[in-house]
This record gives structure tokens, sequence and C-alpha cells, in this order.
């Protein structure tokens, strides 16, 4: 039988370009923010899950030598990299430990510092990760040109993100006007959010597509300005069990987590040997979504969610995947886009934090957007708190080749039962 666990302390950098901190510091200025935050020290804690994206800081097993900055010397730690899912991945690892009984509280961190990475040398796993979605491609008879961009940019994620893009306004009737829209709002979301690290207030669809950087096309059909940033920085969670949670003021109580991985999202669809299969579908999501609702108790996620935080480095994710979660019809989330619904007052409000469309340090992101929810339910979200209460939110991460996915669902009271 599982317990009813809760987040109990939430802690964040600065994200942007860490210059000032080395890897260490910035770890251990998330771990004890978050520590603050649960009123407990490091001697509170039973054990620590800890990841990011080996290779992309250019720092091997930085939890190895920085653990004495934030009390991990005897204690258990767990280290994990599922790629972009890395930080939801972790986070989910601490709550199974704690839902177990193995532990009574895990300090969970995710990191990354992508201006280490600009040493000679420091993403060579990246290029290895592209390089063989590519040659896959390849083998299985798809065209030159379009394994290059698919497969060859898939370690930057703007390779299969164009096509993804293309896909799903194709697949919705989705405008790039819309793209434009999406993008403008996590900006002025994120001049919101203290910790954010591309902020530009009063942005609008309208000022980004005639900017003349940002609004200069990448690859169709996204611009410059529907790109995320490569950011320093780190989140981090306390997750209790419920006899310490409910000694906090307002835990954020995990009542449902999932992940699900679909293969065949990066597979080539070689019947006629000339094309790889929609990578707009996302079944994956759907699945871990129904799991995770499942677990939650909650039936109606368009009535009961009342936050989402997305994961959506480029703006066309955000309204694919909040279909894929089920909070609006497949191929319609523009019209609630277009109707103000995913504002942060509005009905469905969708990454108030800013998302990581404005801060993708990458090993954190995924858990910023269980942090982010957390902090909505407890309303420590400060300026971009929602200006009602949360009940229920729904954080999401993706990763590898669009392939993997979690969620995790936080609620303002635990689960009856597991």
């Amino acid at each position: 039988m599982w317990r009813n666990i809760a987040v109990i302390g939430v802690g964040q950098t600065k994200h942007g370009i860490r210059r000032d901190i080395n890897t260490a510091e910035m770890i251990a200025e998330a771990a004890w923010k978050a520590l603050e935050d649960a009123e407990l020290g490091p001697q509170d804690i039973d054990a620590i899950a800890i990841g990011n994206m080996q290779g992309f800081g250019g720092i091997c097993q930085a939890e190895l030598w920085s653990g004495e900055l934030f009390g991990a010397p005897g204690k258990p730690v767990l280290r994990i990299a599922t790629g972009g899912t890395t930080g939801g991945s972790v986070a989910q690892c601490g709550m199974y430990q704690v839902a177990s009984g193995l532990f009574d509280t895990v300090l969970a961190i995710g990191f990354e510092k992508h201006s280490d990475s600009k040493e000679p040398g420091a993403t060579m796993g990246l290029a290895h990760v592209g390089l063989a979605n590519m040659f896959h491609l390849l083998a299985n008879g798809v065209d030159v040109r379009t394994s290059f961009a698919y497969g060859g940019g898939v370690g930057a994620a703007a390779g299969v993100s164009a096509y993804q893009a293309c896909e799903y306004m194709h697949r919705s009737g989705c405008k790039i006007e819309h793209l434009d829209m999406v993008a403008a709002k996590s900006r002025r979301n994120a001049a919101k959010n203290k910790y954010a690290h591309i902020q530009w207030p009063n942005c609008t669809a309208e000022s980004l597509a005639k900017h003349p950087r940002f609004g200069e096309i990448v690859a169709y059909p996204l611009r410059m300005g529907h790109i995320c940033p490569a950011s320093d920085g780190a989140s981090a969670i306390v997750i209790a069990s419920e006899e310490i949670a409910r000694k906090a003021d307002r835990p954020a109580w995990v009542r449902g987590l999932a992940a699900c991985a679909d293969e065949e999202n990066q597979q080539a669809e070689n019947a006629q040997g000339v094309s790889v299969l929609d990578t707009s579908e996302q079944i994956q999501c759907r699945i871990a979504a129904m799991k995770a609702y499942r677990m939650a108790g909650i039936k109606n996620p368009r009535e009961e969610i009342d936050v989402a935080e997305i994961y959506q480095p480029f703006p066309h994710q955000e309204l694919m995947y909040s279909e894929r979660l089920l909070l609006f019809d497949d191929g319609k989330a523009w019209i609630p886009l277009e109707e103000g619904e995913t504002e942060i007052d509005g009905k469905m409000p969708i990454d108030p934090s800013g998302g990581v469309l404005s801060t993708n340090a990458i090993g954190s992101s995924a858990m910023q957007r269980v942090a982010e929810c957390a902090l909505q339910i407890m309303g420590k979200a400060e300026g971009h708190q929602v200006p009602r209460d949360v009940r229920n939110a729904v954080a999401h991460g993706w990763g590898g080749s669009t392939n993997f996915t979690v969620v995790t669902v936080l609620g303002d009271s635990p689960r009856l039962r597991w």
C-alpha cells in the first residue's frame, strides 16, 4: 500500500547565464532554499535524488564532488538522466521512494549549467545522440535531407520540433500567428517570475513577429523568438511522508504520477521507405495523463485542473500537449488561446511561470514544472501566482526525440487511497 506524500519545500536559483557561481554552488543554492522552505535541515533528509543531462554542462558526475555543499555525505544518492524529462523523473523517483515507505524525506534536485558546455568537446554526447538517430532514419529509407534535419537536429530539438510544428499545424489548423501568441504570453509571464531567464514585459504577438531578430524564421515555422534559451540553473523540492507533511502550513500533495515512452514515435514508417510517423500525435502523453489522472481521482481534467505547467521549449508544444493532457479538444487548443483562457487570470492558466520557452536549464526544466505547480498550490508563486485558489495542478515533461513523457498531478488535499 502506497503512503500519502507531499511536496513541503521548493527552491530555485535565478536562471540565466550564471558565470558568477560554479555547478556545485548552483546546486547548493537551490537545495538550501528548498530545505529552508520546508523548515528542515540536511540532518532531516533521509536520501537525495538528483539529475542532469550528462555532458550538457561539460562536467561529469557533479553530484559526487558537490554533495558536501548540500548535506549528501552519508546519505543514499541516486542520479537519474532521462533526457528532457530528467527533472520530472528525479521528482517522481523521490516521490516513489517516500510513498513506498523506503524513506520519510527525500530532497530531489535537477540542474544544468549550459554555459560550461562552451568548452571544446563538452557536448559530444549530444552529437552522438543526434547522429545515431540520423543514421537510424537513413537505414530505414528516409531521404538524406530529411534524416539530417530530423535526426541531426534532435540534439538541440529544433530539427525534430520544426517538423513536429508543421505536423501539428496541419493536424489542427493552427497558424504561425498562434505560435506568436504562445511565445508572447510566455515572455510576459516570465517577466513576473524572478527566477526566469528571458523576460519581456508587455510582449505581444505582433511585436515578437516584427522584431528584427526574434521575428526571423530559423526553421519554418519557428522564429528565433519561438526558441527556448540555453539556461544555467537548478531546482529542488523536498518530498515528505504524510505524518511530516501535515506539520507544514500548506503542503502540495502528490495525487497522481505516471511516465510513458513511445519508441515508435521516433521510428521510420518504411512501408514505402519515405516517411516518419507523425511526431505531433504524442500518444504516450495521453496515456501518461490518463494514468496520472486516474491515480489522482480526477475524472474531468478540464474542470478539475486549475493550472498546468507544460514543458514547451517551442510554442506549438504548449498547444499540442495541452490537448494530449486532455485539457482541450484535439486540434482546438488555439481557440481558448485566442479567447485568453490560458492567461494567468484565464479559465485554464498554462505556464504562468513563463515555462521552458523562457527558461531551459534542461536537467532543471521538468523539475521546475513540478516545483511551479507546488508553488501555485502553496500560494507562494508571488508575481506569477494564479489569482484564485489552486486545488489541482498538472506538471508535464517531455524528452528524448519527443518519445518520453512524465506527468505529475499535485493537489491541496491528499489522495484518499492509492
